[in-house]
């Protein structure tokens, strides 16, 4: 090991246990590794209610009308409006979508209670009237450390727990809703004891493949490599009782910063429903983006069945109502994602749009995983000039800004003084800059 000179660090990592010391990781005979997404899941934000904890500044009313309006026009079917029982203002928010024309026919609303019949009851009076499709969800802590640190509660005592709010949901909604359950911190609970509680609850709750229950099993906070959890989601899909009659949902965070592949493994795993954020806000480091996750559908070919077309437009309106900036390298979204600085990547680039044909069928252009006119993105920063920038990304800006061809020899005399220039100033140059820097070397342009 000559080539690896690295020390131990002053850390202390023995503190630490990993996942299969916590809990157990039953075994599976997989087959998640060798399918292939095919079709995009049932895509579910959570933004105006997990999102919407995780902000220092909650949203106000008119930003959540606004934000929901947004992912009604995006296209989603299912959306996780409030957790009623915690704020007046999400109460009120649920009962302005009950007593109004917001939600369309074809929309159905999530809201979130804790497995409390008093939280229960507040959340099922903030529902009454609406006369579209309403999920219930439900949920407890079930891992060990939660159960004994938190709630104080044996695994006997804690199922009791949730029977019993099942049966509350049961009487107080009955057939008017559907009904959702989150074991919370899925990931670090026995497998046996959360199929012990999906087995009761699909009972109670009377699951049928025409009114499926849905359990959502969360990595609520992230604790171990994506194999891990689709190992443990498709342990679930393999013996969930009444798997017909369940839709099998994930909602992973992102604490290791793998929230991303957690969820797209799942999906391979078995999952068909995926909880997350549009572009990830959440607690901590968030919950899974959504927004990435979908748009990595359609880099592969596959329809996101999302409208993600005018992304600067979706970008706007989740800062102004989260009160965030969405970081400029963060994919598909950010304002440099599709932006080469990089001499070589610049030339390839180029290259790239130079051999394209207008007919061509397949977008293949080196470093653009994406045409950034999908997302509503146009060309002319596809290519930005610094230090760093080399003469085939500098001809190709006066070329598309101003039509400017330049010879080689031109090209390569002209790099020179760009170069010079930007070093100089330390900064990048904008195509008016070269523009004019070119007129000082070459002369004005006809």
């Amino acid at each position: 090991m000559d080539w690896n000179r690295q020390q131990h660090s002053p850390m202390p990592s023995h503190r630490y246990r990993d996942i299969f010391a916590k809990v157990p990781v039953a075994p599976v005979d997989r087959e998640w590794p060798d399918r292939r997404i095919t079709t995009a899941p049932l895509w579910v934000p959570v933004d105006l209610r997990d999102g919407n904890q995780a902000l220092a500044d909650p949203m106000d009313p008119a930003r959540k009308r606004r934000f929901f309006e947004l992912m009604v026009a995006m296209g989603y079917k299912e959306i996780e409006v409030g957790y009623p029982s915690a704020s007046q203002t999400d109460f009120d928010f649920v009962r302005l979508l009950a007593t109004s024309d917001l939600v369309p026919d074809d929309v159905t609303i999530v809201v979130f209670t804790p497995a409390r019949p008093e939280l229960i009851e507040r959340t099922v009076e903030s529902i009454a009237g609406m006369r579209t499709p309403v999920v219930i969800h439900m949920y407890a802590a079930t891992a060990p450390t939660w159960r004994d640190v938190v709630l104080r509660r044996t695994r006997d005592e804690l199922a009791s727990m949730i029977y019993t709010g099942a049966e509350e949901i049961l009487r107080l909604a009955g057939d008017s809703v559907r009904f959702q359950f989150s074991p919370e911190v899925f990931n670090l609970t026995e497998p046996d004891f959360v199929l012990e509680l999906s087995d009761q609850l699909t009972k109670r709750w009377e699951a049928t493949p025409e009114r499926p229950v849905i359990l959502n099993l969360p990595a609520t906070v992230e604790a171990a490599t994506p194999n891990v959890y689709a190992d443990q989601i498709e342990y679930m899909d393999k013996n969930l009782p009444r798997r017909d009659s369940v839709i099998l949902s994930v909602h992973p965070h992102n604490d290791r910063g793998t929230g991303i592949a957690c969820a797209e493994l799942a999906v391979l795993a078995g999952a068909q429903r995926v909880e997350g954020c549009i572009f990830g806000n959440g607690e901590r480091t968030g919950n899974v983006d959504i927004a990435t996750l979908a748009l990595n559908l359609h880099a592969q070919g596959v329809d996101p069945m999302i409208d993600f077309s005018d992304i600067d437009r979706i970008r706007e309106t989740v800062e102004y109502c989260t009160r965030m900036p969405i970081h400029p390298r963060h994919p598909y979204v950010g304002d440099l994602v599709y932006t080469a600085f990089s001499g070589t990547h610049q030339d390839a680039i180029r290259k790239g749009f130079a051999r394209r044909t207008a007919d061509e069928e397949f977008w293949d252009v080196p470093y653009l995983p994406i045409d950034p006119a999908d997302v509503g993105r146009g060309y002319e920063a596809v290519v930005r000039v610094n230090s760093q920038s080399g003469k085939g990304g500098i001809a190709h800006v006066l070329e598309a800004s101003y039509g400017v061809r330049m010879t080689p020899a031109q090209e390569k005399e002209f790099a020179g003084h760009v170069q010079r220039r930007t070093d100089e100033t330390g900064r990048e140059a904008s195509a008016v800059e070269l523009k004019e820097l070119y007129e000082e070397v070459f002369g004005c342009l006809n």
